[in-house]
């Protein structure tokens, strides 16, 4: 699959995530004094980290028969994008209103482990 969506695309978002999460957990830790920033500065990072690295995973099972899993890394990548992106943004000061997107967020990143899981079955073990 070529395009927006190959497995080259969603391992380059996924290491860019990756070093979101890092840098964004850093500014928790050394570069804010809020603690309400703090707090979804880290729950931020942790989510999008893990995201991301179950986006490696995803292209990982692919090739060992759960092709289905082509769904599950751009459902992981939306939500890193809306879960963490969001508690981010609030952390930085945007509106709350920007908080109505992080439940879908985290919508995505349940549907990927349900599609992750379903691809899973697909896997050839013998």
């Amino acid at each position: 699959m070529g395009g927006l969506w190959s497995r080259r695309n969603w391992l380059t978002l996924a290491a860019l995530g990756g070093f979101a999460s890092v840098a964004f957990g850093a500014f928790a830790a050394h570069g804010t004094q809020d603690p309400r920033a703090q707090e979804l500065l880290r729950t931020g990072s942790l989510y999008g980290f893990v995201h991301c690295l179950a986006t490696f995973a995803a292209a990982g099972v692919m090739p060992l028969g759960g092709a289905r899993a082509r769904f599950a890394a751009p459902l992981f990548l939306a939500g890193v994008l809306l879960f963490s992106g969001s508690l981010y943004a609030l952390a930085l000061g945007a509106p709350r209103m920007v908080g109505v997107v992080t439940p879908i967020g985290g919508l995505c990143f349940l549907a990927g482990w349900i599609v992750l899981a379903w691809a899973a079955r697909g896997v050839d073990c013998a």
